[in-house]
């Protein structure tokens, strides 16, 4: 499975690095260690959540797949791969908690259904633990809203019939800083293909709103 491999030093991304917010550290030793829905995780409980207080950029996202569980590491697989390359970012830009917080829908791995496919994310987490992070991240000038959980929360009537057509009305949420988008995974291979405006469209934008804000 693709993933992050070691760089020259030999060393990956820290999973849990220190912050610049004594209180939003303890903040997050807690949501870490949160074990609300433990009997609903096939895995058992491991938060994945990253994020320092002079983030200039949000990723919410769905929930961690099994590699990302095993490993700590957030978006830590193909999809993760897929998604930086939107981002026109590095893996050490990426996982560098000072310009760049990710904060799921689901912290923990939600399991698989029996059709196949991972479950929706548990709704625990969003409910107990957001606003309480989002209020340790003053300076977030773009949000990125990864998949129809993320969309549905925090677009909520705003949003059009279909993800699609959400994620194609972007301009519309731009001056809220908020940008709806497809969730990378190698499912929205067939979307990318019918829909080219993503590539020609919002693509560009997206890459000039997180270069301007990273400088």
């Amino acid at each position: 499975m693709p993933g992050l491999t070691p760089g020259p030093a030999g060393k990956l991304p820290e999973i849990d690095p220190p912050g610049d917010d004594p209180d939003l550290d303890a903040l997050l030793t807690k949501v870490r260690s949160c074990t609300i829905c433990e009997k609903s995780l096939p895995l058992g409980p491991r938060p994945v959540v990253r994020m320092a207080k002079s983030a200039r950029i949000l990723v919410i996202g769905q929930a961690p797949g099994t590699r990302v569980h095993e490993t700590g590491l957030p978006w830590n697989d193909a999809s993760g791969d897929r998604l930086r390359d939107w981002l026109d970012l590095s893996v050490d830009d990426f996982y560098d908690p000072a310009k760049l917080a990710i904060m799921p829908m689901g912290f923990c791995y939600p399991g698989r259904m029996e059709g196949g496919g991972d479950l929706p994310p548990r709704p625990e987490c969003a409910d107990t633990w957001h606003d309480a992070l989002l209020g340790h991240l003053p300076d977030i000038g773009l949000t990125l809203l990864i998949g129809q959980y993320a969309q549905h929360r925090y677009l909520g009537a705003r949003r059009a019939k279909t993800m699609t057509q959400t994620v194609h009305q972007f301009a519309d949420f731009l001056p809220d800083n908020l940008l709806p988008m497809p969730h990378p995974s190698w499912r929205s291979t067939g979307w990318l293909k019918k829909n080219p405006w993503f590539e020609t469209d919002l693509l560009p934008v997206l890459r000039d709103r997180v270069h301007r804000l990273l400088g």
